[in-house]
């Protein structure tokens, strides 16, 4: 086996693909003398470190189990004027994860709530933050399913450990006291500890009534609203613009 045969199949082993599969064309540059061994060697480890960081973004995304693909540039602000949209681009410096700060996003169905969190979800999974997206019908149910199991403390403990939990369409559908109780159990275990997204359509003063309980709405509350970061969304649904727009121009015509 050649030298060059033993070179390709150790970087095979060790994986440097990037390095690997641009190495011919830096053989050929050093011979032709359009670049030395150093620089060579230095940009080669470059791509390599480049392919990797892209790899491991691409992973843990992946892992993150968001809906759908979504960015802050995809985000129609110009259509939801109660949104700041400097307020919102704040959170790509994701301070508020290091400050532990929760974010709630308040609003009707349609208005860009999951969208919004799913775009500061990825921010978070870029930059290489453990972040998990769930809707808070799926969490019940992969708490409930546990606890039958006798495997509830076990599961709250998974989700505790995400730097950044996502849990969407809170108040979507009522709660019994069961998933009240085991909800506050989460919340309390991540409470000063890790960052958590809300997406809600319920106003706070209807939580006792979504949750069936006073007390565990109020102490839900309590922990989410303590440094925390609330944004209310008052616009139309995108879902209906195409419709609304068209019957302007049909009232127009009239």
């Amino acid at each position: 086996m050649s030298r060059y045969a033993r070179v390709m199949k150790k970087l095979e082993e060790l994986r440097l693909n990037s390095l690997k599969d641009n190495l011919d064309e830096y053989i050929e540059l050093i011979n032709k003398g359009k670049k030395d061994v150093l620089e060579s060697l230095e940009e080669l480890l470059e791509f390599e470190i480049r392919h990797r960081k892209s790899k491991a973004e691409s992973q843990c995304i992946k892992v993150a189990n968001f809906p759908f693909q979504k960015d802050f540039s995809d985000y129609d602000f110009d259509y939801q004027p109660s949104v700041n949209s400097k307020e919102i681009m704040e959170f790509k410096n994701l301070r508020f994860i290091e400050k532990k700060e929760n974010i709630i996003l308040v609003g009707n169905s349609g208005v860009g709530k999951t969208h919004l969190a799913v775009a500061i979800g990825r921010e978070c999974s870029r930059n290489g933050y453990s972040t998990y997206f769930i809707t808070c019908h799926d969490l019940l149910m992969n708490l409930k399913k546990a606890h039958l199991e006798n495997r509830l403390e076990i599961r709250l403990n998974h989700y505790r450990k995400y730097r950044v939990l996502i849990i969407d369409e809170i108040g979507y559908l009522p709660f019994d006291i069961s998933a009240a109780n085991m909800l506050f159990q989460l919340i309390n275990k991540r409470y000063t500890r890790n960052s958590t997204i809300i997406t809600t359509n319920s106003s706070f003063s209807k939580w006792a009534e979504i949750f069936g309980d006073t007390v565990i709405a109020n102490a839900i509350l309590d922990r989410l609203l303590h440094h925390s970061n609330v944004i209310n969304i008052t616009g139309n649904s995108y879902r209906t613009r195409n419709i609304l727009s068209l019957n302007e121009k049909r009232q127009k015509r009239q």
